[in-house]
């Protein structure tokens, strides 16, 4: 909020179309399979992912758009130590005129070092989802040893917290947005993982069985 982004909500109960078609989801795209995400109808599921407030957003807002979605999601997964059937994500969206994957980079540069510290290195892979076109995976250097490689970042030296890209054109044209006068930037960050590299914890299902000798540790 202290870079000018507002929250924008969405519900947990949500449409096909803005869980996937919206955000330019093929009909074969592996998470629509019933192994993945949760239908409650044919077309009405517990949302995977809080990327689905940005078709809401963008149907309902005209840009300048700079905002950020918290909220719970939803998979079909197995509980164990790095995965959970309910878990938590921060959702980011820009939509201006003019806007590039510089606007992003030090966006999310700024972020890691304020949440990390100012040492903090970045480092951005090529990566492919598809309502963002061209897409990255951001890399921080591991806090715990300083990317000299230790059992943290499994001595790689860095640790994935995030994706992102460029808002595809058509998810901006599914959501009523001129794509040839308006570009944007996205980004979506794992709460439960951001949490676990800050504090050092190693496994997730410690932040949800309400253990007072856990929780009063911070």
């Amino acid at each position: 909020m202290s870079m000018g982004y507002s929250i924008a909500e969405g519900p947990q109960v949500e449409t096909v179309f803005n869980v996937f078609d919206g955000l330019n989801s093929p009909p074969n795209h592996p998470s629509r399979d019933l192994t993945d995400t949760f239908y409650i109808t044919e077309d009405t599921v517990l949302r995977p992912h809080t990327s689905s407030v940005q078709v809401r957003t963008l149907k309902t807002k005209k840009p300048p758009i700079k905002v950020i979605s918290p909220g719970r999601c939803f998979r079909c997964d197995t509980p164990d130590a790095t995965h959970s059937p309910m878990f938590h994500q921060i959702e980011g969206l820009v939509v201006d005129e003019g806007i590039t994957m510089a606007d992003l980079k030090g966006t999310l540069e700024a972020f890691a070092k304020r949440l990390y510290g100012e040492q903090t290195k970045t480092r951005f892979r090529p990566h492919h989802f598809p309502f963002t076109e061209p897409s990255c995976e951001m890399d921080v250097s591991c806090f715990k040893c300083g990317g000299k490689g230790c059992s943290m970042c499994k001595g790689e030296g860095w640790i994935e917290i995030l994706g992102g890209g460029m808002v595809h054109p058509k998810v901006l044209k599914n959501g009523g947005v001129d794509a040839e006068k308006y570009s944007g930037f996205a980004f979506g960050i794992g709460l439960e993982r951001l949490v676990m590299f800050r504090f050092g914890i190693d496994d997730m299902r410690l932040l949800y069985e309400n253990n007072m000798k856990f929780l009063e540790q911070f």
